[in-house]
């Protein structure tokens, strides 16, 4: 049986706005509007999941979905450099920055490395592979850009060239032997 997933980016934050590294913060009250807007776009789901995190719990309780907190959908631990933005970190740590972007072993920042996170959206994407039927996960850009990377067999160094919008909504499919990124067309 194919097996459908939906992956949705959950909606903007302060953090989104001001370019900081997240920490567990709140969607925006416009973000809440406009994720409960687009509940009627998402089709019905066999089985939905959720990151653990407050943005993307109440990203899924606007759009109507019965979530299950799921530890793989989080996002990438950005250690000591959450709740920072990402121009205050360059200045303080210009080489960590360089070398965060540029390596995806590194991790200066004490926290997650991005081969770490790739990895754990590759396995999370592969255990959902014989699934069948349809599924919604809300989660991160990061997680989904892994995603991506994964299905399409692309170097980590791509990972930066994905720009995944808050409520940005990626389509991918698996028809028994490998996963398929599907872009919709408009209704």
């Amino acid at each position: 049986m194919p097996t459908r997933l939906t992956l949705i980016c959950h909606g903007a934050t302060a953090a989104t706005r001001s370019g900081a590294f997240p920490a567990d913060e709140p969607l925006e009250d416009r973000a809440l509007l406009r994720a409960a807007a687009l509940k009627p776009a998402i089709r019905r789901a066999d089985r939905a999941w959720t990151s653990p995190a407050l943005r993307a719990r109440q990203t899924a309780a606007a759009l109507g979905l019965d979530a299950a907190a799921e530890p793989a959908l989080r996002d990438a631990d950005h250690g000591r450099w959450a709740g920072r933005r990402l121009e205050q970190v360059q200045a303080e740590e210009p080489e960590g920055v360089i070398a965060w972007l540029a390596d995806p072993d590194a991790a200066p920042h004490g926290g997650e490395a991005l081969s770490d996170l790739l990895r754990r959206a590759a396995a999370w994407l592969d255990a959902r592979a014989g699934d069948g039927g349809h599924g919604v996960a809300v989660t991160h850009a990061a997680v989904i850009r892994g995603a991506l990377l994964h299905v399409l067999e692309a170097p980590a160094s791509s990972f930066w060239r994905i720009d995944i919008a808050p409520l940005g909504v990626t389509e991918l499919s698996h028809d028994g032997r490998r996963w398929a990124w599907r872009v919709s067309s408009l209704p």
